[in-house]
């Protein structure tokens, strides 16, 4: 009798070898993977399409579950959890590359992040093509606040890439975010540029440019660039409502408050706002308007009554769980706001949660800064300038991007106007203004520190 031979194992555009020999797996995979680096729509239809075609397939199971959990929502967790335990059954037959993605998504799930950037930092030098591993670990040094992995991963591997391969010009847009980061402004702005240049939409790239302009005090700038290419990332784009939040800052350094207002109600508030990650931005753009003395609160009480975070939620992530805090502070929930923090404590300080990542940092820096909002909403603003100056150091450890913790540098310029003593303030302010020119929003702030001109 002669047995029937098993299909030759495939191989993706860059040569990486996958797990399946269903040609209708393996485009379904390479279309959702192209989603996941472009926001170009969800990718679990085209992973479902793909578990369809080839059910012993594991990575397209691993990969639903990885995106889950890059959107940072806890009530996610148990169905990523399920997605990985099925994919377990299956990694006997899967290859060492994609076993090696089962198990960074499976430290991921249990809030190991670092461990999980390492081992795609080690997958990535045997296979710096693969475009999976630099996309999953740049989400989780963003999420972590590692501005040196961010430029260096990419790094590593762009010269082994192809510029031919229509993933390239997404990989140069991971590279941008992170040289943006590391404040190597001109370079990343070049290859942004270069990133976009072609017929690619590349909103990352896009986005780079942006945090370029946004650190650099360009605000005119900023607000052209993304109208010139409001085309490519506007309409059925994941990440349109963060480039929308960039365009509030542009708006706001100009101190054009109507047009702020304007913004946020097309495209920041009601049913735009479907995941916490557009939340967070909505929450970060209302507080901005706060500390300029706008009266924002009922826009507050409006999210979060949408929103609802879960109290069970606390302490998941320090970043998201500073801005619930802030969305609370700015309904004037002041009683939720205080318990709020005392569930993240709670929850941070858990024994059997040691190996989480976020819970340190959520200990050593994220506990403080909430600590020190949490005084200023008070009206105690030498008890927030003492703490958010003291966590300040250490923000960029709770994760996020400068621009987005530029949240916290403008809360302690407000206390600080409002302290007995002016002088962290006014090093503040020397810091904002080596950095950038003299803007509309960097001159109200130095006129409500008495530091005009």
């Amino acid at each position: 009798m002669t047995l029937p031979t098993a299909l030759p194992r495939l191989v993706d555009p860059r040569d990486n070898r996958l797990g399946t020999a269903s040609h209708e797996a393996a485009d379904r995979v390479e279309t959702a993977l192209w989603r996941m680096m472009s926001f170009f729509d969800t990718p679990l239809a085209d992973l479902d399409a793909a578990q369809t075609a080839d059910p012993g397939w594991a990575l397209p199971l691993v990969m639903q579950a990885g995106f889950l959990l890059s959107l940072t929502e806890p009530q996610h967790q148990a169905e990523a959890q399920r997605l990985l335990d099925a994919a377990e059954r299956l990694q006997q037959e899967a290859p060492p590359r994609e076993r090696a993605h089962f198990e960074a998504q499976r430290a991921v799930a249990e809030g190991r992040w670092q461990h999980a950037c390492r081992i795609w930092d080690e997958l990535l030098l045997e296979h710096p093509r693969d475009a999976l591993a630099l996309q999953w670990a740049q989400l989780w040094d963003y999420h972590r606040g590692d501005a040196q992995s961010l430029r260096l991963r990419p790094a590593r591997a762009l010269p082994e890439w192809s510029e031919a391969d229509p993933l390239f010009p997404c990989v140069l847009g991971l590279y941008a975010f992170g040289l943006e980061e590391c404040n190597l402004y001109p370079q990343a702005e070049e290859i942004g540029r270069r990133a976009v240049a072609g017929d690619a939409r590349v909103p990352w790239a896009v986005h780079a440019v942006a945090h370029v302009m946004e650190m650099q005090g360009r605000f005119e700038d900023g607000a052209a660039w993304l109208r010139q290419h409001q085309p490519g990332w506007a309409e059925g784009n994941g990440f349109a409502g963060h480039l929308w939040w960039h365009m509030g800052l542009f708006r706001l350094e100009a101190l054009d408050v109507p047009g702020v207002q304007r913004l946020i109600d097309a495209h920041l508030s009601g049913p735009a706002l479907q995941i916490t990650l557009q939340r967070l931005d909505a929450v970060a753009l209302l507080w901005r308007m706060h500390l300029l003395g706008i009266d924002v609160g009922a826009r507050f009480v409006e999210l979060l009554r949408d929103w609802a975070p879960r109290d069970e939620d606390a302490g998941h992530h320090a970043f998201n769980d500073l801005h619930v805090l802030v969305a609370l502070i700015g309904a004037d929930e002041l009683v939720r706001a205080e318990s709020w923090i005392a569930r993240c404590a709670t929850r941070v300080m858990a024994p059997e949660d040691a190996r989480r990542s976020n819970h340190a940092v959520a200990r050593e820096v994220g506990l403080p800064l909430m600590r020190g909002l949490l005084a200023f909403a008070h009206g105690d603003a030498d008890a927030a300038v003492t703490a958010l100056h003291a966590a300040r150091g250490q923000a960029q450890r709770i994760g996020g991007s400068h621009a987005q913790r530029d949240l916290i540098d403008q809360t302690l310029l407000a206390a600080a106007a409002r302290a007995s003593h002016r002088h962290v303030g006014r090093a503040l302010l020397n810091e904002r203004r080596l950095a950038k020119p003299m803007t509309p929003l960097t001159r109200h702030w130095a006129d409500q520190l008495g530091l005009a001109g």
